[in-house]
């Protein structure tokens, strides 16, 4: 019996870290979202290492300029 309790532990704490990193996740922008902002992030934000939210950081920097459906991307990553 202590086997079959320390496994449902280790399951319970493997899905509770699991919803952790789900949370934790950045925003992850599709293919599409992407190429609706690569004319943007060519202008504005080239050569921008990406990761920890970087290029969603630096295109809200220029959102005045941006085009309309990349206005839309980086108003749905601040949500």
């Amino acid at each position: 019996m202590p086997t079959l309790r320390f496994i449902v532990l280790i399951a319970a704490a493997a899905g509770s870290n699991a919803a952790v990193r789900e949370q934790e996740l950045p925003f992850q922008p599709t293919a599409e979202q992407r190429a609706a902002c690569e004319a943007d992030y060519n202008k504005f934000c080239l050569g921008m290492i990406p990761g920890q939210g970087r290029i969603i950081a630096c295109l809200s920097r220029q959102y005045d300029q941006l085009s309309e459906s990349c206005k839309k991307l980086v108003d749905a990553a601040k949500k």
